[in-house]
């Protein structure tokens, strides 16, 4: 399958420069998405972050070099991207629970992390409940966070915004402005490859809301699930999109942002739609 198979690429690419520069977006570039995108997908399909991959393909690789005995620590640590060797130190004694000098003397045990391969599994999962619907553009307005580019620095953002959002009166604000459809609370992730990454915490108004900010969501064509739950259950849905639905539709991501529409907010109680933006595959 291409999709897979450009996702098996980009693994290549990370294996060729473990010891330089890995691009995130040109991972993005040979997989067809945005960087924001490869690394949802890659979480969401390996079990962990890209970073922590890649730290702990660089950590197995590095440990391989002491048990060689050929070169010095402090040059292992600035081959794998490491500036200092407390820096090296302690990423190493982190994954391999030894000091880096006590494996250069040998006798201990270290850890071994080979390459991932995907590959398409077919599960009896049970059913996912979805639509495609064409959009034009839509205006929101709301607050927003700046994102990093390396996703697993932002996994304390979105939740504070909320719970602070929820605290201050903003969620209650941006509810009454709400007027057009959308009709939720909107938790938009803007992060295409050439602009600053951003959260929105917004709602879909034509109303002037100035002391709101204002972000235009491009055209796209949508693929829609609806789900209930709690906040964890919006997880394994979009989980659930990546692994069992993504990679047999038919379509690839396009290049505008990810959606998570509240129908009714209630953190405990939810009724929500994740809206995945998509293009068809080139034949």
């Amino acid at each position: 399958m291409d999709w897979v198979h450009r996702l098996n690429q980009s693994l290549n690419y990370i294996e060729e420069h473990l010891t330089g520069e890995i691009d995130y977006e040109q991972l993005g570039r040979i997989a067809c998405c945005s960087a924001y995108h490869y690394q949802r997908m890659f979480t969401y399909m390996a079990g962990i972050t890209l970073a922590e991959y890649i730290r702990r393909r660089k950590m197995s690789l590095a440990a391989a070099d002491l048990q060689d005995g050929n070169e010095r620590i402090i040059d292992i640590a600035e081959k794998y991207g490491y500036r200092s060797p407390t820096a090296f130190n302690r990423a190493f004694q982190s994954f391999h629970g030894v000091a880096p000098s006590s494996v250069k003397t040998g006798g201990v045990s270290v850890k071994s992390f080979s390459p991932i391969v995907f590959k398409i599994t077919v599960k009896g999962a049970s059913e996912l409940n979805y639509r495609i619907e064409e959009k034009e553009a839509f205006r929101i307005i709301g607050i927003s966070a700046p994102l990093e580019k390396e996703i697993e620095n932002n996994f304390m953002v979105v939740p504070t915004m909320w719970q602070e959002a929820s605290a201050n009166g903003t969620i209650q604000k941006l509810a009454g402005m709400m007027d057009t459809p959308p009709m939720g609370l909107l938790g938009v992730s803007a992060c295409n490859d050439e602009e600053q990454w951003k959260y929105f915490i917004a709602v879909s108004s034509a109303k002037a809301g100035d002391e709101f900010e204002e972000y235009t969501v491009p055209a796209s064509t949508w693929a829609i699930f609806s789900g209930t739950g709690t906040n964890q259950s919006i997880q394994q849905l979009e989980q659930r999109i990546i692994t069992e639905w993504l990679p047999a539709s038919g379509y690839e991501y396009a290049d505008a942002p990810d959606i998570e529409v509240y129908l009714n907010p209630d953190p405990q109680d939810a009724q929500y739609e994740v809206w995945i933006p998509v293009v068809k595959k080139k034949a």
